[in-house]
């Protein structure tokens, strides 16, 4: 009797030790019951991208530009990368608008989704200027679905500053402009992520305040976002472009673009146009980095 109970222990215990090696290397495989994920040491405790804009990212890569002051000097927990990609916005140029902007959406979820993984604990900001504004606002509208490369949770920061798509109802600080973008609001808005968005324009930057009515300036934005035709985003150019037809329609239709289109009109928008360029407008942001850079130091 005793030895069949030996008999018995000994097998009962090599099952229990197969069970627990088994269970074991299960767990390793879809990672239950091994504690939470190991972040690297130097993991900083916020993170944050930055997309220069139109012909600023040689400068801006080396610590100038536009977003220099609002990233420089931060707290050293947070660690501030800027985003490379072409910037530019003309066929003549390495990239049209469409596929430069592109270029940055993808190269900054990259960024972001390597310092999400090796750092679990690492809360991510992005921001933006300009061209860098639209593609940083599109990245984080992604991300406000639900399913981009980080939770919306983990997206604690979004400072775009003469965003092309900024939209009546953003979060906007500094002066009360009219109108929206050049190219219009993003569809659908930014979702989960909308608490953390903050949005800047300059009074007469007209990237990011056209009135309403500027039908030829809201075509022209329309044609820059879809100047790198995708069939993926077939349905995203006919619900903007839809969006732009309705309301020249209730502002009285094919009449009231033609009188835009007057060589009157066109003179006038040329005219409008030099002066803007001419005023700097643009690159009046000082307001903005200095309060985006003591927003990010007590998000740190």
């Amino acid at each position: 009797m005793r030895a069949k109970w030996l008999r018995s222990a000994i097998g009962l215990r090599s099952v229990i030790g197969t069970v627990t090696v088994v269970t074991a290397a299960a767990a390793g495989v879809i990672g239950i019951g091994v504690g939470p994920a190991q972040a690297d040491p130097g993991c900083p405790a916020f993170y944050v991208a930055a997309i220069p804009g139109t012909w600023d990212t040689s400068e801006a890569l080396g610590r100038s530009g536009l977003l220099a002051p609002a990233v420089n000097g931060l707290p050293s927990s947070i660690r501030t990368e800027f985003v490379p990609y072409a910037a530019t916005a003309f066929p003549w140029e390495t990239d049209v608008y469409a596929k430069s902007k592109q270029e940055a959406v993808d190269h900054a979820r990259a960024m972001i989704g390597a310092v999400a993984q090796q750092c679990p604990e690492t809360r991510i900001g992005l921001i933006g200027y300009s061209q860098g504004a639209d593609a940083a606002g599109d990245l984080a509208a992604e991300i406000g679905t639900g399913l981009g490369v980080v939770a919306p949770a983990r997206l604690v920061a979004v400072g775009l500053i003469s965003d092309p798509r900024r939209s009546a109802g953003d979060t906007l600080i500094g002066p009360q402009v009219g109108g929206q973008g050049a190219s219009g609001p993003r569809p659908g808005g930014f979702g989960f992520v909308t608490p953390a968005l903050r949005t800047f324009c300059a009074s007469g930057d007209l990237y990011c305040s056209t009135a309403d009515d500027d039908f030829v300036t809201r075509f022209a934005g329309f044609v820059a976002q879809s100047s790198d035709l995708n069939p993926a985003n077939a349905g995203r150019y006919q619900q903007e472009a839809g969006v732009i037809v309705r309301d020249l329609v209730h502002a009285g239709g094919v009449p009231q673009l033609q009188s835009q289109l007057t060589d009157q009109a066109n003179e006038e928008r040329a005219e409008k146009l030099a002066a803007f360029y001419r005023s700097g407008v643009h690159a009046d942001y000082d307001y903005a980095t200095a309060w985006l850079h003591s927003w990010l130091s007590g998000l740190s």
